[in-house]
């Protein structure tokens, strides 16, 4: 009995055009990483030029994150609707507009709406690259490679920021801009051509000629070919949020136990040194040291997390799910800043409003850990 091509995909070493596709998926995740925080690597520049308070700044930074979440919640949807490849592109036009046009801003209003704009494409991709990644790695090295994704987005904040500051030695903040809109249009023709459209996706939806589609690049990554698609035989499941957390899903939600309980230790740890960091405000070496093990636990978090989702989702439902799961997310970070405000001018001390929003990381591994699991994984 022949293979099926999903088969194929998960029991054989990754093809050269496997690897292309995971590492162009690291690339955007960089890429996303740097577009973000490019308003934070600017806003000196714009605060200096347009006479306005920096705090004023983080109205923007909040536009930005809730243009995310509704990127993921939504075009993750699409990348279900319409496949992963496309959906990408579409991100990538979206964000290359809104990074130009961010240089041209003239006014608050103006950039918020851009930066907006921009949040749609970044929210978006997050959701279709963690799915194009998961469905072209095989079984072997599918949680490598999502993890090798997911750490993209740090790496991009890291090396965006030291190009960001050699730009802004010599010229203004548009600079900032201009680099993450060429940078991001240079991806356009990478994934037009390099990119083919997840196999998983065309075997599940059957659109018109996906067999021949599915041979010419089973050949490219130098695998053998197939002569029929298998027989669905279920319904194909809708994107909706209700099937997100229908019982049969979660049921069917597996993980490494190992890397499962790794990500929950990860959570408590983060939510321990996010508490510390309000007990560190006098003691500037303390606090540095305090952050940045706060900021590694919290990452590590979400990298296992990443792994989580493509193993848990299944094709249909993959990139909903994940942009779901991210849209909230981006929707907790843009309300964080205003929930801590609140609580500062209702007079909070800072190491109850640390310990505070440290909770959410504790909830969340509790969540976690009473979430049903299996000991085999599911290949999807």
């Amino acid at each position: 009995m022949q293979n099926s091509p999903r088969e194929i995909l998960l029991q054989t070493p990754m093809g050269r055009l496997q690897v292309i596709a995971v590492g162009l998926c690291i690339g955007l995740n960089a890429l996303d990483g740097f577009d973000v925080l490019s308003i934070s690597f600017a806003s000196p520049g714009i605060a200096a030029e347009w006479g306005i308070d920096r705090a004023a700044l983080g109205v923007i930074l909040s536009a930005e994150l809730i243009g995310m979440a509704l990127g993921s919640a939504l075009l993750g949807g699409i990348a279900d609707k319409i496949g992963r490849r496309p959906t990408i592109l579409i991100c990538l036009v979206l964000m290359t507009i809104g990074m130009f046009l961010a240089a041209t801003a003239g006014a608050m209003t103006s950039l918020l709406a851009y930066r907006f704009g921009t949040g749609l494409g970044i929210g978006g991709m997050l959701a279709s690259i963690n799915a194009m990644t998961a469905e072209y790695s095989n079984a072997k090295r599918r949680n490598l490679a999502v993890t090798l994704m997911a750490g993209g987005y740090p790496a991009g904040a890291i090396v965006g920021g030291t190009i960001a500051s050699f730009l802004l030695v010599g010229f203004d903040w548009r600079a900032v801009f201009v680099f993450g809109g060429f940078v991001t249009l240079a991806f356009i023709p990478l994934v037009w051509f390099l990119m083919p459209e997840s196999i998983e996706f065309l075997q599940h939806k059957r659109p018109p000629g996906a067999l021949e589609r599915i041979n010419h690049t089973l050949r490219r990554m130098g695998h053998k070919t197939v002569e029929s698609l298998p027989e669905r035989t279920e319904e194909p499941a809708k994107p909706s949020i209700a099937r997100l957390f229908s019982p049969a899903l979660i049921r069917t939600t597996t993980v490494l136990t190992l890397a499962y309980f790794a990500v929950i230790g990860a959570m408590v740890v983060a939510m321990i040194f996010v508490v510390i960091f309000g007990y560190a405000q006098a003691d500037l070496a303390t606090l540095s040291v305090v952050s940045a093990f706060a900021g590694f636990f919290t990452n590590a978090a979400i990298v296992g997390l990443y792994a989580i989702f493509a193993q848990s989702f299944p094709t249909e439902l993959r990139a909903s799910g994940t942009g779901f799961v991210i849209g909230v997310g981006r929707g907790g970070a843009a309300l964080a800043p205003i929930i801590a405000g609140v609580l500062f001018v209702i007079g909070a001390s800072a190491p109850t409003v640390a310990t505070i929003m440290g909770c959410g990381a504790l909830f969340a591994a509790i969540a976690l850990f009473f979430l049903p699991r299996k000991e085999q994984i599911l290949t999807n």
